[in-house]
């Protein structure tokens, strides 16, 4: 059984910075891709950044480019997310998202599994 456990969350100030973590088991971590969405007060789910399995493609979305930093360490099975510079557009319930084998672009389906999730709120 697939199992995605998230962690690390919290509230900050504008401008700060968090990490998240995940840790993954159930299934060989470091042959699929993984990623972060997110979900903001009354707005949909929102894809933040993915990564392959080997770590070395990745990919962010325009708000989180420059700012986040995903990584991951197959030997621990976590996947991570370094968030620098935050502003109140982060707020949200973050996930920590299994992608179906071999896909690389994230989207709202019942095959991209996802933790129960972990709040981050960013307020001065």
């Amino acid at each position: 059984e697939v199992q995605l456990v998230e962690s690390g969350g919290g509230m900050v100030h504008p401008g700060g910075s968090l990490g998240l973590s995940c840790v993954a088991s159930g299934f060989p971590f470091n042959k699929y891709y993984m990623g972060w969405i997110r979900q903001s007060p009354g707005k949909r789910l929102e894809w933040v950044a993915t990564i392959d399995g080997v770590g070395t493609a990745i990919y962010y979305s325009d708000s989180a480019k420059g700012r986040f930093t995903i990584s991951r360490d197959n030997d621990l099975n976590t996947l991570n997310l370094q968030m620098n510079n935050l502003t109140t557009e982060d707020t949200g319930k973050y996930y920590c998202v299994k992608h179906p084998w071999n896909t690389r672009v994230w989207y709202d389906h019942e095959t991209f599994i996802k933790g129960q999730g972990i709040q981050v709120t960013v307020s001065s």
